[in-house]
């Protein structure tokens, strides 16, 4: 796995100051999307246990909120493999803070419906994520006023309840 960036403060992408990593490679090609040069799986720097330490050092400040996972697209197949090991170090070394992701992908249908089925990695990703925002960004349905999301299509989702409910759960901002 490739990425594109690691953000050692972030204030944009989830509640809190977060640390954000930017992964490459992403196949739905959304029109208008903020971070095209991230499409390409082979942008950007190999991901390797070097950043995995480099991100869990950045994470190991009180005033550090959590991670976010973005891109790029964080599940595609490659990806999840790559970010993995990251999000199990991240959540042992630091239970109480939070990891987002954000993915073009829709939670119910293609996450838990068929990647979850069919890919185990998915299923073992979704027990470290805490809230996903899903759905493509449709630039005609970009509203600038909304939290944490581009376009009104899309939903922040809180994944461990609506894994335990079986049922879609919204995060509470």
């Amino acid at each position: 796995m490739n990425y594109a960036d690691i953000k050692k403060v972030d204030v944009a992408n989830g509640e809190g100051v977060r640390v954000s990593v930017f992964v490459s490679g992403c196949n739905h090609h959304c029109q208008g999307c903020f971070s095209r040069c991230t499409w390409d799986f082979e942008y950007g720097n190999k991901f390797t246990n070097e950043q995995i330490e480099q991100v869990i050092n950045y994470l190991d400040h009180d005033y550090i909120s959590g991670l976010t996972l973005l891109g790029g697209e964080p599940l595609e197949k490659q990806n999840q493999e790559g970010l993995l090991p990251l999000v199990k170090k991240a959540k042992e070394k630091f239970p109480n803070k939070n990891i987002w992701c954000y993915t073009g992908f829709d939670f119910e249908k293609e996450v838990v419906g068929e990647m979850s089925k069919e890919n185990e990695t998915t299923k073992e990703l979704l027990k470290y994520i805490d809230v996903m925002v899903d759905g493509k960004f449709e630039k005609d349905k970009k509203d600038l006023s909304l939290r944490f999301r581009g376009s009104s299509n899309q939903r922040i989702i809180d994944v461990q309840e609506s894994l335990k409910e079986h049922k879609l759960v919204k995060f509470k901002i």
